[in-house]
């Protein structure tokens, strides 16, 4: 049975779904978790009442969730309660003008005329092309398991060189389509979800507002964490076992192949496969021998980080919608500033998630729960940011621009406060350098170019996740983990353990 046993390392959505993909083809499969609880990044925490999802706040892409718990063999639909957000998010600009992104395109018509004339007709056409882009990165890029060079560069592929403008800058993209740098920035902040700068981002991330608008934004009862429940209930249906508050010190290797793990305790578990779903870049650095990889990947380009302040407040603030995204004029300066100078914008971009507009079980009744994210740069290599003065200052920037839609009394009302820098993402879930979304994703760290999903000396180590094939994202975890599982059950002959 050690043949067909596997151990997974992480307990993210993409370890629980390769989880149930190995259990459903016969193999023993444990899930390994340092923390107490599953869900990885995705993660959740409650405090008197109050209920915050500490990392995706909003669901996009719902035909690739809805494929993937297909895959699983339980509709979407059954398991989750899932209310549409529309409009998607409110904008709001450093003039204080604001746009709803909304599919109720009337009001699209009316609010884009008011900033841009023809800017509408602009949108459309911009969409059309996010439509391309999206079903043609979906079919050859995302839902593809690149296991060799051939499955990449063949001739099939070549038309994506113009299909879904790869070599094209996004943001010098949207000139196609808007005049008014206002519009073209609330149609690329979407890129900061691929770790990118819009500026140099490929225009094929059109896909991102398209999928928003046309497919939809969703939000589950219960909040993102709900995802994380229904697929740890549908493991436990299928007979997998899930191990927490167990920590995987190094993985156990011997010649071609790995042996199993041992864990902090020094506690040794033998396996016939090993599938790291934690973090590539930590695996490669702290769970195996040096063998050089380690180093190549800490040369590639992470993602930047965020700062993220948990509220319990005693009071609501209706006035706050569940998604507001205050966007700076000096768009271009956040993201130099970001990822050029791992530092804080001196005017940030800001994030306000009102959870309890959507699922009023998020607050106590008469308060609220909220959110604020500010877009970081990332741990740098030799640690002389000041997490702490970065923290504060961010702080201040959610309150000044809290300000701008009526709201000074906030921190008078703050019944508790709990706070997330770059440093706690790395403590918390083994994120190299404390980048939110891993390895980012520039034009030589996607597709055939983004890590892939078995080590190349260790024949039955594989990895499922951010930093790999395809990518970050929850919907994209599920694809992830159920390649990996694919590519396991199919090569499990050749173990050899």
């Amino acid at each position: 049975m050690k043949q067909k046993s596997v151990l997974v390392i992480g307990a993210g959505v993409g370890g629980i779904c390769a989880a149930i993909h190995l259990r459903k083809q016969g193999f023993q499969v444990t899930v390994l978790e340092k923390n107490a609880h599953p869900g990885g990044r995705c993660d959740r925490f409650t405090r008197d009442g109050h209920h915050f999802d500490t990392g995706p706040t909003l669901m996009v892409m719902a035909p690739l969730y809805q494929a993937e718990f297909a895959a699983l063999g339980a509709p979407m639909e059954r398991l989750l309660d899932l209310k549409r957000v529309d409009p998607t998010y409110r904008l709001i600009f450093d003039d204080r003008r604001q746009l709803a992104l909304t599919s109720d395109m009337k009001s699209m018509q009316a609010q884009l005329e008011a900033f841009e004339p023809g800017a509408f007709q602009g949108m459309l056409r911009y969409l059309i092309e996010g439509g391309r882009h999206f079903d043609l990165a979906v079919e050859k890029l995302v839902d593809r398991d690149f296991r060799q060079a051939s499955d990449f560069f063949c001739l099939g592929n070549l038309p994506l060189l113009y299909q879904i403008k790869p070599l094209v800058n996004h943001y010098r993209n949207m000139g196609s389509y808007f005049t008014d740098p206002r519009l073209k920035a609330a149609f690329t902040f979407q890129d900061v979800y691929m770790g990118l700068s819009p500026y140099e981002a490929p225009a094929t991330f059109s896909m991102m507002p398209y999928t928003e608008l046309a497919h939809g934004v969703w939000y589950p009862k219960g909040g993102m964490y709900a995802i994380v429940e229904a697929l740890v209930d549908l493991a436990r249906e299928a007979g997998v076992e899930f191990a927490y508050e167990c920590a995987v010190e190094r993985v156990l290797v011997e010649g071609r192949a790995a042996r199993g793990v041992q864990l902090a305790g020094g506690e040794r578990l033998e396996a016939g496969a090993v599938l790291a779903n934690a973090d590539l870049p930590y695996v490669y650095d702290s769970l195996l021998p040096d063998d050089g990889q380690a180093k190549r990947l800490s040369r590639k380009r992470f993602s930047c980080s965020v700062i993220s302040f948990f509220w319990g407040v005693d009071r609501p603030y209706p006035q706050i919608g569940p998604h507001t995204l205050f966007l700076a004029d000096d768009y271009r300066q956040n993201f130099d500033t970001i990822i050029g100078e791992l530092g804080l914008p001196a005017n940030p971009c800001v994030y306000v998630h009102a959870p309890a507009r959507l699922d009023p079980s998020m607050a106590p009744p008469g308060q609220d729960t909220l959110i604020g994210i500010v877009p970081v740069g990332h741990l740098s290599e030799g640690g002389d940011q000041d997490w702490a003065a970065l923290r504060d200052q961010a702080r201040a920037q959610v309150f000044r621009r809290l300000e701008q839609v009526g709201i000074s009394d906030l921190q008078s009302h703050i019944k508790f406060e709990t706070s997330f820098t770059p440093l706690s993402w790395r403590k918390r879930y083994n994120l190299v350098n404390g980048s939110t979304h891993g390895l980012c994703h520039n034009l030589l760290q996607l597709g055939y170019f983004r890590p892939g999903n078995r080590h190349s000396r260790y024949r039955n180590l594989y990895f499922a996740g951010a930093s790999t094939h395809p990518g970050t994202g929850l919907p994209t975890a599920m694809i992830s983990g159920r390649h990996t599982a694919r590519r396991m059950a199919d090569e499990a002959e050749s173990w050899g353990v």
